[in-house]
């Protein structure tokens, strides 16, 4: 779930991606959220795919050091209340639509919640599913750190834009991991094997 202050920004990545020609811009601070029923693939990094530009998507260090970044820096931005490096480090188009001040609102059920996001510095992200192209300059990464209490799925959106790739949408969710094991477990019985 999101916290009132994001569901006004928040667009559909799902609805982003078939109009990708359109600025792509996600943001999301929920003060707590539910299991979306979503499982990992097996743990591991998604492969790096050529584009037709000749240019990689990240290999597999790279991404988790995109990732681990952005988030880190969403956690500075909570612990500080400064948005402006978050926003500094990001795609242009997030930069204008997005002040400092505007983040700090969006973010503001996040911050509450007190989560230590740093923590994700601390395990390797697993992902849902390996990099999806939504067109030649922008992916599109889902997965979740998985974190005791508290996990973190996220959902990312990121732009190739001078040379390197930048934040161009995200939704971080904190996951009762409890909750979330339990979900898992409590599944049909059938006599089948799990998978």
């Amino acid at each position: 779930m999101f916290g009132q202050d994001a569901s006004a920004l928040r667009l559909s990545i799902t609805d982003a991606c078939a109009a990708s020609a359109a600025a792509i811009f996600m943001i999301a601070a929920p003060v707590h959220a539910q299991e979306r029923g979503v499982q990992p693939t097996q743990p591991g990094q998604p492969p790096a795919q050529t584009l037709q530009s000749g240019r990689l998507t990240p290999s597999q260090l790279e991404l988790s050091k995109i990732i681990w970044s952005i988030v880190a820096a969403v956690d500075h931005a909570n612990r500080s209340g400064n948005y402006s490096v978050l926003r500094d480090i990001s795609a242009q188009a997030f930069q204008s639509n997005y002040n400092p001040a505007r983040l700090t609102e969006v973010f503001a059920g996040l911050r509450k919640s007190k989560i230590d996001l740093s923590n994700v510095l601390l395990v390797p992200p697993t992902y849902y599913q390996a990099p999806q192209m939504v067109r030649e300059d922008l992916f599109r990464v889902k997965g979740i750190f998985q974190l005791r209490p508290t996990s973190i799925q996220f959902d990312m959106l990121m732009q190739w834009e001078q040379g390197r790739w930048k934040l161009a949408g995200i939704d971080l969710q904190p996951v009762d991991t409890a909750a979330r094991q339990a979900s898992q477990s409590t599944g049909p019985t059938t006599g089948a094997p799990r998978q």
